[in-house]
C-alpha cells in the first residue's frame, strides 16, 4: 500500500467524521432526535478509529529490536482490529440501545430543521471522504472488484476507510429516512426505527472488518502473483534447478518473508551454491522489494521423495504446493 495515499483517506475520513460529529451532536441537543445521537456517536468512533489507525501506522514503523526481531509492522493490523472493536461496541451496540428506547418511549421532533440541514451537510463531506478513500484505493486495486479488494488487501487502512465511509453514507441515508418518517407521520416510533438500522448496519461491517483483520493477524501468504515472482525469480539462475517447497508469509503490509528449499546441481561445489543462494536472493529482492527477509535451503532434489506428495514434513524432497490466493 502507498502509505502517502493511505494517510491522505484516514486524514480526509478524520476531517470530515470530526466536523459530521459536532455538528450532529448540535442538531440532536436542538431536535432531540434519537437518529442524530447515535449518528453523532457514531461519527466520534470513527474519528477514534481513524486516530488509531495513524497510530499504527507510526507505532510499525519502529526499528525491529533483539526481542521483536522481524519489526513491528503487524501494529497495523491490531490497530485495524481495534477499530472493529470500537464500530461494533460504541457505535452498533450504542445505536441499537438509543434505538430501542426511542421506540419504547417516543417523542415528537423539535426543530425539524437542524436534523435534515446537518444530515444534508454530514452526506455531502461523508461523500467527499469516500471520494478520496476510492482514489487513493484505485491504484492498489487495479482490475480486481471492490469486494475482492478489500477481502485480499495486505494493508488494513483503506479497506478500512473505505467501508467506514460506506457505511457512515448508508446510515445517513437511513438516519434521514427515519428523521423524515416521523416529521410525515408525526410518529416518532420511526426515529427509533431509523436508529435500530443504524445499529444493524454498523455491527455488520464491524464483524467484516473483524473477521477480515483477524485472517491478517494470524498471517497471510503473499498473493498468487506475487509467490509466482519470487518462484520464477528464484529459478532465473543456472545453478538452482527448482523449488522443492517454499512458504511466503506477511510480517507486515509491506515486508514479506519468504523461506524455501531449493534444489540445486549435485555436483555444485559449496562456494559455488553459496554464490547461487546470494544470486537468488538479489533477484527475489529486485522482483518482490516487500521481501524483506528471505531463508533459501539448498538441497539435492529426490525423484522418489518428490513421488510421495507435496507435505514438506513427510516429504522433505517433495514438490512445492501450488500457490492458493484466499
Amino acid at each position: 500500500m502507498s502509505a502517502s495515499g493511505g494517510t491522505r483517506a484516514i486524514v480526509a475520513a478524520l476531517l470530515a467524521n470530526l466536523s459530521i460529529a459536532v455538528a450532529k451532536f448540535v442538531a440532536f441537543l436542538f431536535s432531540g432526535s434519537s437518529s442524530m445521537l447515535a449518528e453523532s456517536v457514531h461519527s466520534v468512533a470513527d474519528s477514534g478509529n481513524q486516530g488509531l489507525l495513524l497510530l499504527g501506522g507510526k507505532r510499525a514503523q519502529r526499528e525491529a529490536t533483539p526481542q521483536h526481531p522481524f519489526g513491528f509492522g503487524r501494529e497495523r493490523y491490531i490497530y485495524a482490529f481495534l477499530v472493529s472493536i470500537v464500530l461494533f461496541s460504541v457505535g452498533g451496540m450504542f445505536a441499537l440501545y438509543e434505538g430501542y428506547e426511542k421506540i419504547k418511549h417516543p417523542h415528537e421532533l423539535e426543530h425539524w430543521y437542524w436534523p435534515v440541514g446537518v444530515l444534508i451537510f454530514a452526506i455531502i463531506a461523508e461523500g467527499f471522504s469516500f471520494r478520496t478513500a476510492i482514489k487513493e484505493s484505485n491504484p492498489l486495486r487495479g482490475k480486481k472488484s471492490w469486494k475482492d479488494f478489500i477481502r485480499h488487501a495486505k494493508a488494513p487502512e483503506l479497506p478500512v476507510v473505505l467501508l467506514e465511509d460506506l457505511g457512515a453514507l448508508v446510515g445517513l441515508v437511513l438516519a434521514l429516512g427515519g428523521v423524515g418518517l416521523a416529521l410525515l407521520t408525526g410518529n416518532g416510533v420511526w426515529d427509533g426505527i431509523g436508529t435500530l438500522c443504524i445499529g444493524i448496519l454498523l455491527i455488520l461491517i464491524a464483524l467484516i472488518l473483524a473477521a477480515e483483520t483477524k485472517s491478517l493477524l494470524l498471517g497471510e501468504a503473499a498473493g498468487v502473483e506475487v509467490v509466482q515472482q519470487i518462484e520464477t525469480a528464484i529459478v532465473a539462475g543456472d545453478t538452482v534447478t527448482g523449488i522443492i517447497h517454499m512458504r511466503t508469509l506477511h510480517l507486515g503490509p509491506e515486508e514479506l518473508l519468504v523461506a524455501a528449499k531449493i534444489a540445486v546441481r549435485h555436483d555444485g561445489t559449496a562456494t559455488e551454491i553459496a554464490a547461487a543462494i546470494n544470486a537468488a536472493e538479489s533477484r527475489i529482492r529486485e522482483a518482490t522489494p516487500i521481501a524483506r527477509v528471505i531463508y533459501l535451503e539448498p538441497d539435492i532434489y529426490s525423484d522418489s521423495e518428490a513421488a510421495k506428495g507435496p507435505d514438506p514434513e513427510a516429504t522433505p524432497g517433495g514438490p512445492a504446493a501450488p500457490p492458493v490466493d484466499h
